[in-house]
């Protein structure tokens, strides 16, 4: 038994001090590139931006080898990274993301004297980002954790994912040589590879944060690991969410053929691998008949799909046995799912359907997120929606309905409602996929959407998870941040209290 202990151990140190060594590069770069002046650290951020669009065709043509994603899809979500970047680039500079108040020392204040306090935000440091297999560029090694953290003035260390690891190499080295080339300092952005190394570093004393895309059960333990610290962390996980979209019969009787083909769209848009693919859609009983008829003609003659890995198609295999299976669900299109002797598959639409009846009874069986080209209609008919919703789902990073124009009814303000309080992103007569980046954006959601549904990982509101607030009383002009400082040399908003105005608290009318 000693020498198998014996090899364990060694890997197990050879992992400790490889992590050690790239978690200390890290944390060297912390305070010069937080402390780098915003136009600077901005400037970064469009030369990664400027160096991925100059290195498209040799990356895309990389991760269409490793993925089997197309090449339009992927041309696309290489521009959406760049954009992206040059959003957070235009945020840094802005400077209202660091939230600054400044508070005059005030000797009337009604509580008593005041001293002067000044508050901001300021970057937490080395931050762990676990790479998704489904968005190669946008929520990869230079996508929207990294290019939030790097925002925020964090070091970067990117565990790549196994479903494209040679894409993960490559984009890190051209980032992290266009961030250097900008100013940024050596360590900036790193790239580690592995599962020990992922979890290690995540471990380390030196990481203040992580984050990550995935499975709710990669995603809970990882999130369990970044709490059991000796002193615990923040993680930011993006986990699982089924998407329900629920339709009037209002808005099946104006346009039945636009919903059945957007739909179909959303289901089928690579290969359903998709934390936003459309996974229930409810519609009236009494009027399903011909949207099903639609359902079926917009689905015939599709190609299939590569899905991402071995692993993926593992597990669709899996859920769509086990849908199809239960007692209750019937096909609209059966589709089909081909996987070859490497495990690698080939998937084309399954839409099935069910009676909300059936989908309650067999709750463990349908409710749990199928991932690839499945979804499920389900027929109501008197049922409450909310609380039919309120007894499948859990937290979700969508909801959709779909509405006749002008329609307005006590039920369908109580769905609104009800969605409202349960996901993140409230959608009206449209589709879930296809996440725009913007300041308002929320891409998040209470559990098990993600760990923490007061954040985002999508538009300019994602920086706010890598930062924390820290507050100067009666400090010297000279000792300030020079965001604090009155000189204000970042040219950052600040938000004045001065003195004196307490006296006029709660007198509204003034």
């Amino acid at each position: 038994m000693s020498a198998p202990e014996a090899h364990v151990s060694t890997t197990t140190d050879v992992v400790a001090l490889e992590v050690d060594v790239i978690a200390r590069i890290a944390a060297g770069a912390a305070s010069a590139w937080a402390g780098l002046e915003p136009a600077r650290r901005a400037g970064a951020l469009v030369a990664a931006a400027d160096a991925l669009q100059l290195s498209r065709d040799e990356l895309v043509a990389i991760a269409m080898t490793e993925t089997g994603l197309s090449e339009a899809r992927l041309n696309g979500e290489l521009t959406r990274t760049a954009v992206q970047l040059k959003l957070f680039a235009e945020t840094i500079v802005d400077g209202t993301y660091l939230d600054v108040r400044l508070d005059a020392a005030d000797p009337e204040f009604v509580l008593g004297p005041r001293p002067d306090v000044r508050r901001y935000l300021l970057a937490l440091g080395p931050v762990v980002n676990f790479a998704a297999s489904n968005f190669p560029f946008a929520f990869s090694v230079a996508g929207g954790d990294t290019a939030a953290a790097l925002a925020a003035g964090c070091p970067v260390i990117v565990k790549a994912h196994s479903g494209h690891p040679k894409l993960s190499v490559r984009t890190g080295e051209i980032v992290a040589a266009a961030l250097e080339g900008a100013g940024a300092p050596h360590g900036t952005l790193q790239v580690i590879s592995g599962q020990a190394h992922g979890v290690a570093m995540l471990q380390h004393s030196l990481i203040r944060a992580g984050s990550f895309t995935g499975s709710i059960r990669v995603g809970t333990y990882l999130a369990q690991v970044a709490a059991a610290r000796s002193v615990p962390i923040p993680f930011f996980g993006e986990l699982g969410s089924v998407n329900p979209v629920f339709v009037t019969a209002g808005a099946l009787a104006e346009r039945n053929d636009a919903i059945a083909d957007g739909f179909v769209t959303s289901v089928s848009g690579s290969a359903g691998q998709l934390c936003t693919k459309p996974g229930f859609l409810f519609v009236p009983a009494s009027a399903s008949e011909a949207l099903q008829a639609r359902i079926a003609q917009a689905t015939t003659g599709l190609s299939e799909h590569r899905l991402l890995n071995p692993g993926i198609a593992s597990g669709y295999r899996e859920r769509r046995e086990t849908i199809l299976a239960t007692p209750g669900v019937t096909t609209i299109t059966q589709g089909s799912l081909r996987i070859d002797e490497n495990g690698q598959g080939w998937a084309t639409p399954t839409i099935a359907r069910v009676s909300v009846a059936d989908l309650l009874a067999a709750k463990v069986q349908l409710s749990e997120e199928a991932f690839g080209p499945l979804a499920i209609v389900v027929e109501y008919e008197n049922e409450s929606l909310p609380e039919v919703a309120e007894a499948l789902f859990e937290g979700n990073l969508t909801g959709t309905i779909h509405s006749a124009a002008g329609e307005d009814t006590t039920a369908l303000r109580s769905l609104i409602e009800w969605l409202t309080e349960n996901v993140g992103r409230v959608l009206f007569d449209g589709w879930p996929t296809g996440v725009a980046v913007t300041p308002a954006m929320q891409h998040g959601g209470p559990w098990p959407a993600t760990t923490n549904d007061s954040s985002t990982s999508v538009g300019t509101a994602a920086i706010g998870r890598f930062l924390r607030p820290v507050a100067f009383q009666n400090a010297p002009q000279a000792l300030l941040p020079a965001a604090l400082t009155d000189a204000n040399p970042w040219l950052v908003p600040q938000r004045r209290s001065p003195a004196g105005e307490s006296a006029s608290w709660g007198d509204l009318n003034g």
